[in-house]
């Protein structure tokens, strides 16, 4: 009963992690796969607040969100004046040089990671708690994100994607409709890396890397990319996934590179097959967009 609690706690942190991430990619059309980043900012600022300030775990996840909010920028700012192939590249260099920083200071334990979170709930109850949180922060941010892009402002960013040229022309503010989604999309993946750091008491690097943008983008673009639910769906699907393969107990050299074969495979076909993802965008708002 305990490995599928902790499953749980898991599906709601990478609900919200995929959700934040097609908000980005899905609908606001921004070619940016850097979105790990933000979750370890927002699990490194969780943790090293929790260990050296003894920070109120609620202030302490917010902080984390609030850095990844604000890190955003960063990348944003110069990139994205660009777009298509070079806005991906910039995001893989933002991602793996920020990653290099890390694994190389001694405050966030350089690439042997950083431990000695402390651990907030007691009991044998605690994943359950960290699920029920894990799940209900996940549920605000998949609303929130419904809420924002079915008012005028997800109209504003439909009509920004599908045509910046003549967003522009009109007098709006392109670049502050990407600015706002990067940040908003950002500061969720921090949130959710606060949570992540609390459970597991323990991040590294390793757990950052390339291979966490291939599953994230596999799960929205398996879910349906621009699909309001649809990364909730590819979320679970991609979580029982790995799970199932597990029971074949393959040596871990082996399984890492399985699962990033899998997730890459998924999105080929995907891609060619069922552009739009298990769960196609509503009728009603494609209709809002076009």
């Amino acid at each position: 009963m305990e490995y599928f609690i902790s499953l749980a706690v898991l599906v709601g942190i990478y609900i919200t992690l995929s959700s934040s991430f097609n908000l980005i990619i899905g609908f606001g059309g921004l070619v940016s796969i850097a979105h790990p980043i933000f979750f370890a900012l927002g699990a490194y600022t969780t943790g090293l607040l929790a260990i050296h300030f003894q920070m109120h775990p609620v202030l302490a996840v917010l902080a984390g969100g609030g850095v990844a909010f604000l890190s955003s920028m960063m990348l944003s700012l110069p990139s994205l004046r660009i777009s298509g192939d070079y806005l991906m590249i910039t995001s893989i260099g933002f991602q793996l040089g920020l990653l290099e920083v890390i694994k190389h200071l001694s405050v966030t334990g350089g690439a042997s990671g950083l431990g000695n979170i402390p651990n907030i709930v007691e009991g044998s109850s605690r994943s359950t708690l960290f699920a029920l949180v894990s799940c209900a922060i996940a549920a605000v941010v998949v609303l929130a994100i419904r809420w924002l892009l079915n008012g005028p402002y997800g109209r504003v960013i439909a009509a920004m994607r599908d045509d910046e040229l003549a967003f522009s022309a009109l007098g709006r503010n392109a670049m502050m409709i990407k600015l706002s989604l990067f940040a908003i999309g950002s500061g969720f993946a921090g949130i959710a890396g606060g949570i992540y750091a609390y459970y597991y008491q323990y991040i590294s690097p390793d757990q950052f890397e390339i291979l966490q943008s291939a599953m994230l983008l596999t799960m929205v673009v398996v879910g349906g990319m621009g699909s309001q639910l649809g990364p909730v769906v590819g979320s679970i699907l991609l979580l029982l996934l790995p799970q199932a393969i597990s029971f074949l107990n393959l040596p871990p050299s082996v399984m890492a590179p399985l699962q990033g074969v899998i997730y890459t495979s998924l999105v080929i076909v995907f891609l060619f097959w069922r552009p739009q993802g298990l769960i196609a965008p509503s009728q009603r708002q494609s209709a809002k967009e076009a």
